[in-house]
């Protein structure tokens, strides 16, 4: 039967006749399946379709938004002299959030197939172990050919990951848990008998970049420009593209909708550089974005449009929903499952190196299991789905604050470890619960239609 295609991660419907009932029933389906911003000419009409969603089962973002929210608020009120919400807190927060984000970001590609990779901590720690290695005196590489040779070394294990996967045979669950083991033995191998490699020397130029990622800030000034640039190329890009396909009788957001995009985004720009900006030293003036929130940002926007604005973005969602059809419509599963892990790879490399420069270093204490635990508890808080066909990258960024904010507000509070686990398992268990029940509540939903 033939379908009507719909946005990324949604259920297709099925195509009806000429018959008045069926396209009564079409109608109806349409408000509660297809996303607003198709059906759409307002943005009113699209408040009123994304609240026939929400009904219908499909929260969005809502949970994790709901989620980040309660923390914040709770950590306010029970935190010492109320300083979760103060501007020294917060960056130290976006700091302390950045890996969970970028891990959950390339967890989130395997997830989106109904897959899992348990390597991921001991991959990111590989990353980060072969950057810190290479800015050592000795070779002294410069710190841009000691990332690149990392992300090239970790998508070379994801390859390895995917070629046993999908040419084998093999369950990702197995393939992942034994690389969890043997990546953890290479990473203790490069290290050496030293048991560590630290990247905090004020002498070696391309350790001091790396180390800066995380402890080195951008001026104001130049943060105040930088956002200008970002939100006007960014907003005449959204402006542009829409307007574009109204023009060309395409299927366009609403006008209103457009505008609304462009004023979150700038709103939120500007929220976190003020508060960046804000002097936080004690002793010495430490003002201005720390150089990892861009950089987040960047992979943030890269994985976005490579997933919802790419042939491959679609395929993988396609793969995730139901791999069968999707390879009798000619897609090329292996191929795709292969890429999700190699990017799942990369990505966990760009995170080992933003670890090891949170740390000043890597050692062979590094507790990769725990740093797995969190990518997926990240990933699926934020809004991805352990089932597939359903996530996106910004859902890393939201679950990532969320386990970041929960880390930070008990480690005000001066809560052992125990607490935090406890706590980040318990908003997973949530987060797994509202995905199963939206689940249900969309299929019984096309079952009525029915």
């Amino acid at each position: 039967m033939a379908t009507i295609p719909t946005q990324p991660g949604d259920e297709p419907l099925p195509a009806v006749g000429a018959d008045t009932d069926a396209a009564v029933d079409l109608t109806a389906a349409a408000v509660e399946v297809i996303p607003p911003g198709i059906v759409a000419q307002s943005l009113g009409e699209y408040l009123r379709g994304w609240v026939a969603r929400v009904r219908g089962g499909d929260a969005g973002v809502l949970p994790v938004a709901f989620a980040l929210l309660a923390v914040a608020i709770v950590f306010t009120i029970v935190s010492p002299n109320h300083v979760f919400l103060s501007s020294k807190n917060l960056v130290n927060l976006f700091d302390q959030s950045a890996v969970f984000i970028v891990l959950a970001m390339g967890e989130g590609f395997v997830l989106l197939l109904g897959e899992i990779d348990l390597s991921i901590g001991y991959v990111a720690a590989i990353g980060g172990t072969v950057a810190a290695d290479l800015v050592q005196p000795s070779p002294n590489w410069p710190w841009w050919a000691a990332i690149l040779a990392a992300l090239l070394v970790c998508a070379g294990i994801g390859a390895i990951h995917g070629f046993i996967i999908t040419r084998l045979r093999m369950p990702a669950f197995v393939v992942t848990l034994a690389g969890y083991l043997l990546w953890f033995g290479v990473m203790i191998i490069i290290l050496g008998t030293a048991g560590g490699v630290s990247i905090t020397s004020t002498v070696l130029p391309n350790q001091e970049a790396l180390y800066g990622i995380v402890y080195a800030y951008i001026d104001p000034l130049v943060a105040w420009v930088g956002l200008l640039a970002i939100v006007g190329l960014l907003g005449a890009a959204m402006w542009l593209r829409d307007a574009g396909r109204r023009r060309s009788g395409l299927v366009a957001p609403p006008v209103g909708l457009t505008v609304a995009k462009i004023v979150l985004v700038a709103g939120a720009g500007i929220v976190v550089v003020a508060i960046c900006n804000v002097n936080r030293g004690n002793f010495l003036p430490i003002v201005g974005v720390p150089w990892v929130v861009p950089l987040v940002l960047v992979v943030l926007g890269a994985w976005t449009i490579l997933l919802e604005r790419t042939q491959f973005g679609r395929h993988m969602y396609a793969v995730g929903g139901n791999a069968e059809a999707a390879r009798r419509a000619g897609i090329n599963v292996s191929r795709v499952r292969t890429l999700a892990f190699i990017l799942c790879s990369l990505t966990a490399a760009l995170a080992g190196i933003i670890y090891c420069s949170q740390l000043g270093g890597l050692t062979t204490n590094i507790n990769g299991g725990q740093l797995v635990l969190y990518a997926v508890a990240a990933a699926v808080i934020g809004g991805t789905s352990l089932f597939g066909g359903r996530g996106r990258a910004i859902h890393g960024l939201l679950g990532g604050l969320v386990i970041g904010a929960i880390y930070n507000g008990l480690y005000l509070l001066g809560l052992p470890i125990q607490w935090q686990l406890i706590i980040t398992g318990l908003v997973l268990l949530a987060a797994v619960s509202v995905d199963s029940l939206s689940r249900k509540g969309v299929g019984s939903g096309a079952t009525a239609r029915a």
